[in-house]
């Protein structure tokens, strides 16, 4: 039954695109035109979770690619949004730059503010540094 095993194969391949299009293990079935029962037991097969993982791998880093693509032009775009007086989005420009230059500061550790609470409200030595950093980085006044 070579015809059989090869349409199977298509099937699987079909599922793992279908894994990675929809929005859950009932419509990427449906998309593939095979129960949500069969495509939960083919991701139990251990060739089919290898080959999903590549997939998802390949799927992954194609879109972290995407992103470093578009990472500098969405810095400039941001910095001119934030000295663009006349912009309403401004503050929160202000602010989202602020809150990614102190947890990068920061890393996962978190940072506390006068208050001794977790967060990003109240005033902290840490982010005044952080602020003048973040001046220098970017060149100009936030």
């Amino acid at each position: 039954m070579k015809g059989h095993g090869t349409k199977f194969g298509r099937k699987m391949e079909a599922a793992i695109a279908a894994l990675l299009t929809q929005r859950n293990i009932d419509e990427a079935a449906k998309a593939v035109g095979i129960s949500p029962n069969t495509l939960l037991n083919w991701m139990k097969v251990p060739e089919f979770q290898v080959a999903y993982r590549e997939a998802r791998k390949a799927a992954y880093s194609q879109a972290v690619a995407k992103l470093q693509q578009g990472a500098t032009a969405a810095a400039t775009t941001l910095l001119k949004v934030m000295v663009d007086q006349s912009t309403p989005v401004r503050e929160g420009a202000r602010r989202r730059v602020r809150h990614d230059s102190l947890h990068e500061n920061h890393g996962d550790r978190g940072y506390r503010s006068q208050s001794g609470r977790a967060g990003t409200r109240g005033w902290n030595s840490e982010i005044g540094r952080t602020d003048v950093r973040a001046i220098a980085r970017f060149g100009g006044p936030l």
